[in-house]
């Protein structure tokens, strides 16, 4: 009984149970906090250059040093959350729009749709992820809009293959052929019936590609082929960090760090919640 109860129970108040989903929140949540107060905060502009303050080490009036240009690292860190949350975000929401529909069709449709949708999904999958993104974007031009594109078809296939898997799973199963037998038509099915069912694997997955998502952006800027200067992200704050390592390493490290909880906190939240919706638990 206690076990039935506990699966019953609502799916946050499930993820507060788990320590490793509530450090995940914590982790996103300063993060996104940061990003949102960051203009209220009493600092420079993440743009503004001080060339009386060029290099200097954390502490003082800017409490995590400042770049060549004595922009301050404390702002800048906190404008590349910005970046890096909604390129994260936007690139995993588009494709689990699009990829999810498509995988759902194909796996509850059959026959042509679903050969032809997977063999375009299987093209994609072709790639390695991060050899796909820089295709997109040196074909598309560095931006901040290609630049979720580029994330976005990287994500694609792999929504799309979860979501067609789960439609297979449940076309058969007796609750759809009931509907199929009262004379329902096959979208109506898909919405009503389908969709409710396969959505928690799907979101599952969809939380746990926020983290490479993320990576993925980081990565693309660091490149020169992400978000471009004066914008500040965190791959491009470690590019121009690389030739100061000697004399100012923190330029190095407050963005590395900020990348490596970011992600962590992702997968720690990701984890959770694969493990309190996965139906086995």
């Amino acid at each position: 009984m206690s076990a039935g109860l506990h699966d019953r129970a609502p799916v946050w108040r499930r993820l507060l149970r788990d320590p490793r989903a509530v450090a995940g929140m914590v982790l996103i949540g300063l993060a996104l906090l940061g990003a949102l107060l960051a203009p209220l905060l009493p600092l420079p502009g993440p743009e503004a250059p001080d060339f009386l303050a060029t290099l200097a080490p954390p502490g003082g009036a800017h409490p995590l040093g400042t770049d060549d240009l004595g922009r301050d690292t404390l702002s800048r860190i906190l404008a590349g959350a910005r970046v890096s949350l909604l390129v994260g975000l936007a690139s995993v929401a588009a494709a689990l729009v699009i990829g999810g529909t498509l995988g759902l069709l194909a796996g509850f449709l059959g026959g042509w749709v679903d050969t032809l949708v997977m063999r375009v999904m299987d093209v994609l999958l072709a790639f390695p992820g991060i050899l796909l993104a820089l295709g997109v974007t040196a074909a598309l031009g560095a931006s901040l809009g290609n630049t979720v594109i580029a994330i976005a078809a990287v994500n694609l296939p792999v929504l799309a293959r979860v979501a067609r898997g789960q439609a297979l799973a449940l076309r058969g199963l007796d609750y759809v052929k009931a509907q199929e037998a009262l004379g329902f038509g096959s979208m109506t099915i898909l919405w009503r019936a389908v969709l409710p069912n396969a959505l928690s694997p799907i979101l599952v997955q969809a939380s746990v590609l926020l983290a490479s998502s993320i990576i993925t952006e980081s990565y693309l800027s660091f490149l020169g082929l992400g978000v471009q200067p004066p914008t500040p992200s965190w791959g491009n704050m470690l590019r121009d960090a690389i030739g100061f390592l000697d004399q100012a390493p923190w330029l190095a490290w407050f963005p590395g760090l900020a990348i490596f909880l970011t992600v962590l906190g992702f997968n720690l939240l990701g984890d959770g919640v694969r493990d309190r919706l996965d139906p086995r638990d």
